[in-house]
């Protein structure tokens, strides 16, 4: 983990160059629930934010083309309709 005072506290911000340098780090904290703020810049702009993806178990649905369109593996394809849908 990031052994540095500055990343003892709680870091919820961070420059481009820092993340290049602890990325590994920064994922495995945002696995473990942080969100971290990217900071661009001389001026330090915030840009982007890296969050945890929310793990589901409902089935995933294709959006606005649900309903209106089928899928149906063919014998010799090599990934399932599960597979292929994300299920």
């Amino acid at each position: 983990m990031l052994t540095g005072k500055y990343y003892i506290v709680n870091m919820k911000a961070m420059t481009v160059a820092e993340l290049k340098t602890h990325f590994s780090d920064v994922l495995v904290r945002v696995q473990n629930g942080e969100n971290i703020k990217v900071l661009f810049g001389k001026a330090k702009r915030p840009v982007a934010m890296i969050i945890p993806i929310e793990k589901s178990n409902t089935p995933r649905h294709i959006g606005v083309l649900d309903g209106r369109g089928t899928f149906k593996a063919v014998k010799n394809s090599k990934i399932s309709e599960k597979e292929f849908l994300g299920v």
